[in-house]
C-alpha cells in the first residue's frame, strides 16, 4: 500500500474549517539524487510555516547525499556538486528539520514522494516514520480543479502547470524552498477558490460537529 505510513488527510471540504481555526501548517517539498526512496538519497529540504495570519518562519538545507548528483539532475536543480560538498549530511539535518515541524500538519504535492522519502531516510537513522497529518495538494488540486484534468496540456496538475495555470509566482523551480511556498500558495489559492464547496465555519461553530476531531 503505497500510503500505508502516510497520515493523509482527505476530507477536503472541511479544509477552511482546519484552516481559519489557526492551524499551523508546514508546506514541505525535497530535492533528491533520484525517484527511489530506497536507492536515492536527499540533497535538499525546504519548508515554510505559516497560519491563517501570514507565513511565520522558512526552513531551507542542502544536504551532502550519500552519492554524486547526476548530471541531469544538476541541470534540472541547479544544485551541484560543490554546492553540498561543505553541506551536512542527512543524520545532522534530520533532527533539525524534526524539531522545526514540531505537530504540524503538512503539506507537499505528490506527498507520497517527499514524505516517502523523509520516512525512508529517518528509517535509516533508526528513528520513526512522521506521525504528522499530511495534505497532498496533487489529489486536492484534482478535487479542485476537475477542469484542468480536460485539457491538452502535459502534466496539468504538477506544481509548475499549476502555478502558471492560477498566476502563482514561481522564482527558482525544482528548489525545495521555492516550491515549498508555491506549495503553500497553491493551498491557499485552492482554500479560497473552493469557498462554496467548504463546510460553513460561521455553521460548524454552534453545531455539534465543532467539537468532532477533523482528523
Amino acid at each position: 500500500m503505497p500510503h500505508a505510513n502516510i497520515n493523509l488527510f482527505r476530507d477536503y471540504k472541511r479544509l477552511a474549517k482546519l484552516f481559519y481555526e489557526g492551524t499551523v501548517f508546514v508546506a514541505v517539498d525535497t530535492e533528491t539524487t533520484g525517484l527511489s526512496k530506497n536507492n536515492n538519497f536527499l540533497m535538499e529540504i525546504g519548508a515554510v510555516k505559516f497560519t491563517v495570519d501570514g507565513s511565520l518562519s522558512l526552513y531551507d538545507e542542502l544536504i551532502k547525499p550519500r552519492e554524486p548528483i547526476p548530471l541531469p539532475l544538476v541541470h534540472l536543480t541547479g544544485i551541484t556538486p560543490q554546492m553540498v560538498e561543505n553541506c551536512p549530511p542527512e543524520e545532522k539535518v534530520l533532527p533539525s528539520f524534526l524539531n522545526y515541524i514540531g505537530n504540524a500538519v503538512l503539506i507537499a504535492h505528490n506527498a507520497p514522494f517527499d514524505i516517502g522519502f523523509l520516512n525512508t531516510t529517518l528509517e535509516r537513522m533508526s528513528f520513526s516514520h512522521l506521525k504528522n497529518k499530511v495534505i497532498d495538494t496533487l489529489p486536492l488540486s484534482r478535487w479542485a480543479y476537475p477542469q484542468f484534468g480536460q485539457q491538452k496540456k502535459e502534466h496539468p496538475y504538477s506544481l509548475q502547470s499549476l502555478a502558471q495555470a492560477l498566476n502563482i509566482e514561481v522564482k527558482a523551480a525544482h528548489r525545495a524552498h521555492d516550491d515549498a511556498r508555491v506549495c503553500m500558495e497553491l493551498f491557499k489559492k485552492i482554500i479560497e477558490d473552493t469557498k462554496s464547496r467548504q463546510i460553513d465555519y460561521s455553521i460548524l461553530k454552534t453545531g455539534s460537529l465543532f467539537d468532532q476531531e477533523l482528523f
